[in-house]
């Protein structure tokens, strides 16, 4: 092996772990929010979600480096350990009573928070991208859960145009969400 093709396998690894950052950013909290849905404890969803991401860092050598490999990948990680986290304490006995009559959750719990966690992500990825004043009316008012009075107060405009700013939120919101919403209900429907 020559000095250059060294250096490129250095640049590769390099490049492979800005992906994984970047697909660690993205997905963290759709991934600890997905665990969070199964064994309903947010520090052990964390530590799950984590522990999946040094299991894809251990075995990067042998995934396919592809976003939709890796993300496919990585929701499976966090299943099978949140179920071992189930399996293995005393939750098992009161998640069975609530929800199943069997000892692991069925596949349409397991896609249902799956598309909820992709759905949340999606809105919080829509409000972010709102104009800064529309944005900030939003998370104050669908977040926080203010009145439209308190958030006035808050940033010392009238109410009238919070209200407007706020339909006019919601109508851009509608806008970037329709599609997606179709692409889900097409997605369930198909199951």
């Amino acid at each position: 092996m020559d000095i250059s093709s060294a250096f490129l396998r250095v640049e590769e690894v390099e490049s492979q772990e800005v992906d994984i950052k970047s697909l660690f950013d993205t997905l963290y909290d759709r991934l600890v929010y997905f665990s969070y849905q199964i064994i309903r404890n947010q520090e052990q969803a964390e530590d799950i979600v984590q522990e999946a991401f040094v299991k894809l860092w251990g075995n990067k050598e042998t995934l396919v480096n592809s976003e939709q490999s890796l993300k496919s990948y990585l929701y499976n990680t966090v299943k099978n350990l949140s179920l071992n986290v189930i399996r293995h304490s005393k939750v098992v006995d009161r998640y069975m009573q609530l929800n199943l009559r069997g000892d692991e959750p069925m596949d349409a719990p397991i896609v249902e928070a799956i598309m909820s966690a992709e759905v949340l992500s999606q809105i919080h990825k829509a409000v972010a991208d709102l104009p800064q004043q529309y944005k900030t009316i939003s998370l104050l008012s669908f977040f926080e859960g203010k009145k439209n009075q308190e958030i006035a107060d808050e940033l010392g405009i009238s109410v009238n145009t919070i209200k407007k700013q706020k339909q006019k939120a919601i109508q851009m919101l509608r806008l970037k969400l329709t599609s997606l919403l179709s692409l889900m209900l097409a997605f369930f429907l198909s199951l």
